[in-house]
């Protein structure tokens, strides 16, 4: 059965609550970048009666180029997601990448994400859940649904039960994703929360030679599809200027844009859960 837990100060997620959207830059930039999304995409959200978490790296530890910006680092990046989070009153969301970055990020974030490339990862998985925090798993590329069942038994070994999966597309081929609605429907079966990652599936992985492509016109219809098959909540990179984005600008939905697709996306999720 699938379960239903609380995110953060009474905000939960799973079968019969509000869609939770998890929105933000893929990496911390600027303050005022930040504040800019945040404003935005809350107040959407408050409109439409819909859940809302600001997410954001402190660090980008699997940019394709090692000239890529990373983020502001883990002391800076943690302190500014906690001013968004006092400024706006809403939760927030960082990666981690490293089992010692887990604690320290859990006194400031109220959900931790594991990368889709490190979801098998054990000692980093365990300590994530030993936090006792909320812990998002992005579902690997090279990983079948049903395989995220092992990820769940060891993030479960801690105690910790408070888990949600998020399916972000998988490898076909080189340099491109393709989504497999399937995913969804089995990853709720194995009884956690199911999120999707709508701008990370249109990604094009390394199609840039030195950064990832993507192609951002099909966000919106694959987060269509998604929330018509069923999920628990939509994940969504987004930037007011995409194409100055410092990572992943290619595959961000446009600020302005966010509005009209969650307003779909909350018709069609009313239809179906």
């Amino acid at each position: 059965m699938q379960k239903v837990f609380e995110l953060s100060k009474g905000m939960m997620i799973g079968p019969g609550q509000p869609l939770v959207v998890i929105a933000g830059p893929c990496v911390v930039e600027a303050l005022d970048i930040c504040r800019r999304i945040a404003e935005t995409v809350q107040a959407a959200c408050a409109e439409l009666g819909l859940s809302y978490i600001f997410k954001a790296s402190f660090d980008k530890a699997n940019r394709t180029s090692i000239d890529s910006y990373r983020g502001q680092g883990m002391d800076e990046g943690l302190a500014l997601l906690a001013r968004i989070r006092e400024e706006f009153g809403c939760p927030v969301l960082t990666d981690v990448h490293e089992p010692d970055q887990c604690a320290l990020a859990a006194e400031v974030v109220d959900v931790l994400q594991i990368p889709a490339f490190l979801c098998r990862q054990t000692d980093l998985l365990v300590a994530a859940a030993a936090t006792g925090q909320p812990v998002n798993v992005k579902k690997g590329q090279f990983l079948a649904p049903e395989d995220m069942a092992s990820v769940i038994k060891k993030l479960a070994s801690t105690g910790n039960e408070r888990i949600a999966l998020t399916e972000r597309g998988a490898s076909f081929g080189y340099h491109n994703l393709v989504v497999d609605m399937r995913s969804l429907v089995i990853m709720r079966e194995l009884g956690c929360p199911v999120i999707f990652d709508a701008t990370h599936a249109v990604q094009l992985p390394g199609g840039r030679g030195t950064s990832s492509g993507g192609n951002r016109e099909f966000v919106a219809p694959l987060a269509r599809a998604a929330a018509a098959t069923g999920i628990d909540g939509l994940f969504l990179e987004t930037h007011p200027e995409p194409e100055k984005a410092l990572s992943d600008g290619a595959n961000s939905l446009r600020l302005d844009d966010v509005q009209t697709l969650l307003a779909k996306i909350k018709e069609i999720h009313g239809l179906v859960s």
